[in-house]
């Protein structure tokens, strides 16, 4: 049998071999060495480990071929059997490399039932946490083998938001132990090879524009192509929480769904500055269940207007009531704001950029406080949607809600020709808006623009 023989790794390419947790995420700028990493470190478990099964996906089989089939032929040649019909590598200690591919939700069916002892996901951010998931339950057995999951990754794609909510930020689930997972950072300038090759690649990505380049380049998961917010700054947006005058106006707006109710608190400086200061973000509340905890939440605050979107106006096929009506009957007066999501957005991107304040300061129009955990981590996630690049994309949709609360803020505060009072009332037609108002407590302006 040929003797297998691998160059030296960097650094990082050292950790990534040597690292032992369940999942291991080795990744962050592009040309960082990490693909020759994938290949090298299956083939080594497959020659450590006899009769150890592995899979290696990549999205689509074209990619695959080009980024693993191909160069794999050349480095295992003498020392493992290619076979064209399942693209796979057999050792002779019975050890196997599968390769797959994985380009829609569906290719997840072709393997169900599998088992392997390692699994390697190229690319991971190009599949969606549905995916990643299937594939990840395939790492799996009984034999003595360890049982491991090694991904590669860059900022952006459409799983951008589970690498990052798993490896950058490290915000589990239950379920989920902080143990079983290690993040590995590779930039472009750990790549010697690189450097000495092709060391105009470096410099093509010095010039990419601003965003791009702190992704491809820097490995920064708070900058991605296709993100859509790509003004967000955490340290400029984000601030510490202080007292609010009571002279601000205040607003609520919300994006409510069983799915998920999310709702933000947000302040109006006279100078017109605005300020995020408290949010809720809370799955599988009922409409009256989520107007008492709005209600408790708010503590009896002033509200200018409690804003939502037109959708709560629809009436239900099944009652012919709306859902504007049941929180109206819990206590809440709503304001329907409109659905034009991309002047909404637009309108987010004109409160997110800098701008010079009469006292000459350079600071953005919002700001967000930073116990808004869920705005703060969704809002900079949201990527364009590819058929349309003015929109956001509606998918991942659990990353949504927040932002859809902030737009419905922003494209009222913006378009006063939307902003009419559309309340909906069960209560007598004598009974006026300030009336009910002041019965519940709550003092809301109540107005018609």
């Amino acid at each position: 049998m040929t003797e297998f023989v691998m160059e030296a790794p960097n650094k990082r390419q050292q950790r990534f071999f040597a690292a032992d947790a369940r999942y291991v995420a080795y990744g962050g700028a592009r040309g960082g060495g990490k693909s020759w990493a994938v290949r090298r470190k299956a083939a080594l478990l497959a020659l450590r480990y006899p009769g150890a099964r592995i899979l290696l996906v990549r999205r689509t089989l074209p990619e695959l071929k080009e980024n693993h089939v191909r160069p794999l032929m050349a480095e295992l040649g003498g020392i493992a059997q290619y076979r064209e019909n399942d693209h796979s590598f057999s050792f002779p200690n019975g050890s196997l490399i599968k390769l797959g591919f994985c380009a829609s939700e569906s290719d997840v069916l072709q393997y169900q039932g599998q088992e392997y002892d390692f699994l390697f996901i190229d690319e991971a951010t190009q599949l969606t946490e549905y995916q990643f998931m299937w594939i990840a339950s395939c790492c799996r057995g009984v034999n003595e083998i360890p049982k491991r999951i090694y991904l590669t990754c860059n900022p952006g794609g459409v799983g951008h938001a589970w690498v990052k909510r798993l490896f950058i930020d490290c915000d589990y689930r239950p379920g989920e132990r902080a143990e079983d997972y290690v993040f590995i950072p590779a930039k472009a300038g750990d790549n010697a090879a690189l450097r000495e090759k092709d060391p105009g690649y470096l410099a093509w990505l010095d010039s990419l524009p601003d965003g791009q380049r702190e992704a491809w380049r820097d490995g920064d998961w708070d900058a991605f192509l296709g993100q859509y917010f790509s003004e967000f700054r955490h340290d400029i947006h984000v601030v510490e929480p202080f007292v609010i005058p009571k002279g601000w106006r205040r607003y609520v707006s919300m994006d409510y769904g069983l799915d998920m109710c999310a709702v933000l608190w947000i302040a109006v400086a006279p100078n017109g500055r605005n300020y995020v200061y408290k949010e809720i973000h809370r799955k599988d509340l009922t409409i009256s269940d989520a107007a008492a905890e709005i209600l408790r939440v708010n503590n009896g605050e002033e509200i200018y207007e409690f804003l939502a979107p037109p959708d709560l106006w629809s009436r239900q096929r099944e009652t012919g009531r709306t859902t504007a009506e049941i929180f109206s009957e819990a206590g809440l007066f709503l304001t329907k704001t409109s659905n034009n999501r991309t002047a909404g957005w637009l309108a987010v991107k004109e409160e997110l950029k800098l701008r010079t304040w009469e006292d000459s300061r350079k600071a953005p129009r919002l700001q967000i406080f930073a116990n808004c955990r869920h705005l703060i981590k969704n809002l900079p996630l949201l990527r364009h949607d590819e058929r349309d690049p003015t929109d956001c994309a509606t998918e991942p949709h659990e990353i949504t809600h927040a932002p859809d609360a902030l737009r419905g803020f922003c494209i009222y505060r913006t378009s006063a020709a939307v902003g009419e009072k559309t309340h909906s009332y069960v209560f007598s037609a004598e009974r006026s808006r300030t009336t009910a108002a002041a019965q519940i407590g709550y003092g809301q302006k109540q107005h018609t623009i």
